[in-house]
């Protein structure tokens, strides 16, 4: 199942921030939540617990369930590049984390929200499957009659947008459109995660 408690409780399980709110919030509370958070120290967690710790931070970064990392496990593991980074690549191209990664959107919370509502269109098809994976050359858009609403007038006025555009898009934020030009490349996607760590995990 998907978490769907307090988004910046993970954030401080995770050991770093995994949202643009939590940044604040981990700085003034670093450690692990709970009533011994303050006493509980990482340095001694097991192999098992760091892999299992990494693990979970890619999925709460991406928030998909433990049922659909392990299916992105498994597409991974039969392509022929490096298991981890493919991994990565497949969760990044997913349509709801590239409405994110655009600046689209304020979180992945509010991404999978405005996918699953209908807001969203691929190539002038409407697509309510957060999950989809978007390919090179398809254009992803906000459909005409939701452009009026509140948080996509902020959207078009740049306020989500990160500093860098991710090289492998190509956005237009005045017009609420965005197109993946390219494969994303491991190095390229900024994500707070060893995936080697995960790739240990699922191969123990």
């Amino acid at each position: 199942m998907r978490y769907t408690g307090p988004k910046v409780r993970l954030s401080r399980r995770a050991g770093v921030p995994l949202t643009r709110k939590a940044v604040r919030y981990f700085e003034q509370r670093p450690y692990p939540p709970g009533e011994h958070g303050r006493k509980t120290s990482r340095r001694n967690t097991g192999d098992y617990g760091v892999r299992l710790l990494e693990k979970q931070k890619l999925r709460w970064y991406y928030d998909v369930s433990e049922r659909q990392l392990r299916r992105y496990w498994d597409l991974a593991v039969r392509r022929s590049g490096a298991s981890g980074a493919e991994l990565v690549t497949l969760l990044e191209t997913r349509l709801a984390s590239l409405v994110l990664r655009a600046g689209l959107a304020p979180s992945i919370y509010a991404a999978r929200q405005y996918v699953n509502h209908g807001h969203i269109a691929v190539d002038g098809r409407k697509v309510d499957i957060p999950s989809y994976l978007v390919r090179p050359g398809q254009v992803v858009s906000v459909r005409e009659r939701s452009r009026r609403m509140q948080p996509f007038v902020a959207a078009a006025e740049g306020v989500h947008a990160d500093e860098r555009t991710a090289p492998y898009l190509s956005v237009e934020l005045p017009e609420l459109r965005f197109t993946l030009t390219r494969r994303p490349e491991r190095e390229q996607i900024d994500v707070p995660v060893d995936e080697q760590l995960v790739v240990e995990f699922y191969s123990r």
